[in-house]
């Protein structure tokens, strides 16, 4: 075996011949991961969203980010029938959305029927349309067009707000 002199002893490889392990100290992480005690439920993110492949990629970002996808809807009243069944911790709204019901009709009715605060997700963020969305009492906007890494932040964020976490 090659001498490791040039190598700092706390970085010595060690274990059988031929097999390099290199010693590294290990840390439990600050939020407690990886133990079960205080672990916190998962929250639960409605994406209302028509067009299919920016959804697609909100899905993807969300969970990747590590929420569960509540379930995707392209109208307000599927969305309405997605938060009756399951319960979502937060709702990511488009203003613009198929059918009868825009996104902020969607959002007040997902408050006043369930209790679930919504950020904006729009091209559509005009004084007008804002001031129409206070009674959904939103949590956040997002201008299209966004990062998902955006996103993932303003989900976050409003995760917080809504835990008193301001």
């Amino acid at each position: 075996m090659e001498s490791h002199k040039a190598v700092s002893p706390a970085l010595q490889p060690h274990g059988w011949p031929g097999l390099l392990r290199w010693s590294r100290p290990l840390f439990a992480a600050k939020n407690g991961a990886g133990s079960d005690a205080g672990t916190p439920k998962t929250k639960r993110i409605l994406i209302i969203e028509d067009d299919f492949l920016v959804a697609m990629e909100m899905e993807g970002a969300l969970h990747d980010a590590g929420f569960a996808i509540a379930g995707v809807a392209a109208s307000g009243e599927e969305a309405v029938e997605l938060a009756a069944a399951q319960r979502p911790d937060l709702a990511v709204v488009d203003i613009r959305l198929a059918g009868d019901r825009d996104g902020v009709d969607t959002a007040v009715e997902l408050l006043r029927s369930h209790g679930v605060r919504s950020i904006f997700a729009t091209a559509h963020a005009d004084r007008e349309t804002r001031s129409r969305a206070q009674a959904a009492a939103p949590l956040g906007w997002l201008q299209k067009p966004y990062t998902m890494a955006s996103l993932v932040f303003q989900v976050r964020d409003a995760l917080g707000k809504a835990h008193g976490e301001e």
